[in-house]
Parts: structure tokens; sequence; C-alpha cells
């Protein structure tokens, strides 16, 4: 393993700027404490760093500071900003997350700042400025962006008044090309891809003993580039779970804590769709001590959304998920073996060989090394929210699983949930490892087997293991051996 960082020449360094020009960054998380302490989600890091550094790498302290302090406020600052806005009628720009809320009654528009405690019911969006920025404010349940508020006082003593919402600017300092990133790939061998795979979501590829440690990292990613990938990771602690999934995309959503079914799965009350319709994942952390997983009907509503992406509420409203679901557990050491029951310490859920099946594949965490100075980046690398735009796009493009469906050869009576699993998995290996795939001969059977057939069965066998120790009546039912016709060579 190397302790001063990623083992990057000078060739390279020039192949992976010229592949992708002003999305390379770099990035140095070992010793740019004074980025760490600003506490930025990993897109607005990766930009202060590009906006701040020479062809060198070299970083502007003291600018990067003054434009942080003075663009992106703290908590801290949120008093002294509403006071410029209600006391002295001043109108602030500043770079914040915003969400939106449509009163269906009242047809109001408000919006909260979650960031700083600023609730709906302390907010306006008048109409003319909704109809100016309202695509921009629905591209997601959160959006940051540059946000303009002001004062509106009340119309009569009875009323209060509100913050009002200006102008929005959305925050996306670059367009995505994914033709470009596909052809990107051409340029480097798989190996070197793995490595800037890895760079993207801020690890250090040197930080790793092996091609296999390397590669059990990127398993995480699955549900990132596909729709509907249903995962359960089991691992010890520390070995990163919570950051990836919690601070490399804001397209997807971790709930670490308590969660409620409104929240998550669909708001009655409301009329509104939990965060399950609106993200790409949502990763369900320390699953042992989650109290949600006893509600009965948490458990009907995500066994149906992994079975078919629909949950049907008691009004009768569908809910319709392009989301994957990923259990994320710590469990001990003596229980980290797929030839055992590993769920003895997991929610009743996990007991029941009907959810486990809506699992397409299982993570064996415990082949991640522990996170420690020597797996944080340090080197030049793409920028993290570019390639979590990347991988978001990714999961619209159909190509990749009409390749999947040519490619591989289902054997006589598969069982669909397993070819439906496999397949997933295999789709999602694909467009991580092989975006530059076109056509069935772009890719070699020797490859295709090696790095997405292999393990999307690894993965989805030690579901179906699990399932035998959940009830004996499914005891010895494994997945057949799938194969693959023939291709370039």
């Amino acid at each position: 393993m190397n302790d001063t960082g990623m083992k990057q020449t000078e060739e390279y360094i020039e192949r992976l700027k010229d592949a992708f020009d002003e999305m390379v960054v770099y990035k140095d998380l070992k010793n740019s404490n004074f980025i760490s302490a600003f506490n930025l989600p990993s897109f607005m890091r990766d930009w202060v760093l590009k906006r701040f550094q020479d062809e060198d790498g070299v970083i502007d302290v003291e600018g990067a500071s003054d434009f942080v302090k003075d663009f992106i406020p703290k908590k801290d600052d949120w008093k002294d900003i509403l006071n410029r806005i209600v006391s002295y009628g001043e109108t602030v720009k500043f770079l914040a997350k915003i969400s939106i809320n449509i009163d269906i009654k009242t047809r109001e528009i408000s919006f909260e700042l979650p960031d700083f405690g600023l609730g709906f019911k302390d907010t306006i969006i008048p109409h003319d400025v909704w109809d100016s920025y309202s695509t921009d404010l629905l591209k997601s349940e959160e959006n940051w962006g540059i946000i303009e508020l002001s004062y509106q006082y009340p119309a009569s003593p009875k009323e209060h008044g509100k913050i009002r919402l200006v102008s929005f600017q959305d925050f996306c300092p670059y367009t995505i090309d994914l033709d470009e990133y596909k052809y990107a790939r051409e340029n480097f061998s798989l190996t070197e891809w793995i490595d800037i795979v890895l760079g993207a979501i801020d690890n250090n590829p040197d930080g790793y003993e092996s091609l296999e440690q390397k590669l059990a990292v990127l398993q995480r990613l699955l549900p990132f580039v596909e729709k509907r990938v249903n995962l359960l990771e089991l691992a010890p602690p520390s070995t990163g779970k919570s950051y990836l999934f919690g601070q490399i995309s804001r397209h997807g959503w971790l709930v670490s804590g308590k969660v409620t079914r409104a929240k998550l799965i669909y708001d009655i009350g409301k009329k509104k769709d939990g965060v399950v319709a609106v993200r790409d994942y949502v990763a369900l952390d320390e699953i042992r001590e989650a109290e949600y997983m006893q509600d009965a009907e948490i458990q009907s509503s995500l066994q149906a959304i992994m079975e078919n992406g629909k949950y049907r509420a008691p009004d009768n409203h569908e809910v319709n998920v392009d989301a994957g679901i990923v259990f994320l557990g710590n469990v001990s050491s003596d229980a980290m073996n797929e030839y055992q029951n590993m769920f003895v310490e997991l929610p009743k859920p996990f007991h029941q060989p009907q959810f486990l099946d809506r699992i397409h594949g299982f993570i064996k965490g415990w082949d991640l090394p522990r996170i420690s100075e020597n797996i944080k980046v340090c080197g030049w690398a793409l920028n993290s929210e570019y390639f979590a735009t990347v991988m978001h796009e990714l999961r619209s493009d159909p190509t990749y699983r009409a390749i999947i469906d040519k490619l591989i050869i289902l054997p006589k009576g598969a069982d669909t949930r397993d070819t439906e699993a496999v397949k997933r998995i295999c789709t999602a290996y694909l467009k991580l490892l092989f975006p530059n795939v076109r056509k069935v001969n772009d890719i070699s059977s020797k490859d295709f087997k090696r790095f997405c057939l292999k393990p999307a069965m690894n993965m989805r066998s030690i579901i179906r293991m699990q399932m035998g120790y959940a009830d004996d009546k499914h005891a010895g039912e494994m997945i057949p051996d799938f194969d693959v016709e023939e291709c370039a060579e």
C-alpha cells in the first residue's frame, strides 16, 4: 500500500485531463483539512477546489476560505441573514439547499431551507416567481442553488410576515455530455478505469491491497447507475458505508436514525410521495437497531416497492418508484459468514424468505478494509458531482439492458426473480465498468463473465442461501449457472 497517495504518472494525468478536461480536480482529503472543516457536500467541495487551485493543484487557501465564508453561510450565520432581511429590508443572495411545498387547498407555494431550520409556514413563493423558476425548483426533492430572499410584510394586522423567494439559480457549474463520457472510457485500461471510479468517489486506489478489494467497494455503486437494484450489506464498522451513500450523490438519500412512513413512502395528510419516489436510491443504515423496520406497514410497502416499483396507499394513490432500496448494517464478526444464518441479529423482515427474495444481491462488507488515511484520495481525480450526475443519467439508458438480454443465456426453468436479479446487477456492472459498450461484440465473453456475470451470480447466491436458513423449505435452492453467448474475444 502507498502512504503518499495515488501513483500517477505524468502521462496518465495528461490522458485523464485530455479525456475529461474541466471535470478533473486535484483532491487531497488527507491534507486539505481546511476544506473538510467547511463540511461541504462533495460536489461543492470539488467546485471550490477547482476554482481556487492552479494547474499544478496548489490551492489558494486564503482565497478559498474567504469565498466559502462569504458565499456559503454556516448555520451560525442564519440569524444575521434573517436580521438583514427582516429588520433592514435587505435582499440577500447565498447558496443553499431548498425544498418546495405546494398547498393543494390554498394553492400557496412555500419553501424550506433545511440546513437553516426555515420551515414552510414562514415562507412564500409569489406566483410570478414560481412561473419563472418552477422547472429548476422541481428537479428533485431538494435542490442546491443560489437563492435570493427578501421580506414580505403582512397585508393586515391579523397576518404574519414571511420570507419571500425573489429568484433562484440552479447550481450546476457544467453540462454533462454522456456520449463523451462513454467515449472517454476507451482511453483507459480496465484497471485504470477502476482507479478513476474510485478517485471519483474520494477513494485512493493505492490504499487497497488488491483488485478484488477495489471491486468490492464498487459493488456499492450498483444502485447509483441502475434503477431498482435492491441490496443488503453487512459489514464491520468504519468501512465507509455511510459516507458513500450519504455524501457522494445528491440523487440518493441515506436514512440514519429514525424515519416516518410519511417521509419514507407517502404522506397521506399532505398527499405527498416520500423520498423513495424522488431519489435514485434510499439507503437504510443501521438496520439492526432501526425501530421503523418493526413497523408492519413499512415492511409491506418496502416489499411491494422492491417487487414491482409500486406502492398503493390506503387512499388508493399509487407511488411509482425507480429507487433501489439498500439495507446497511453492522453485525458481530462471528456472524460474517455466508454459509451460516447471518441475519439472526436483524429485524423480523430479514427472517422472512418472501422479503429476502426481493433483495437482488448481498455485499460482503467484511471484504472491505477499514477507512484509514491511506484510503482517502490524494491525487488528480474526477469531480465527484460530475461523476454522480453521470451515474444518475446512466440509469435512464436502456441500451445496456438490451445488450445484457442478448448476452445472457437463461438456464432452463430458471426462477424469474433470480433471472431479474442477475440481469439487473449485470446491467449495473456494465454501465459502471464498461460504459463504452454499445453492442454485444464490444465486450469479450471473458471480461463479461469475470466482471459482470460472476459477481452478479455470487451476490444473488448469498441471498438464496440465506433464504434457506430463514425457511427450511428453501434449503438447498441455489441459482443455476447462467451462460453467455459467444462474443468478441
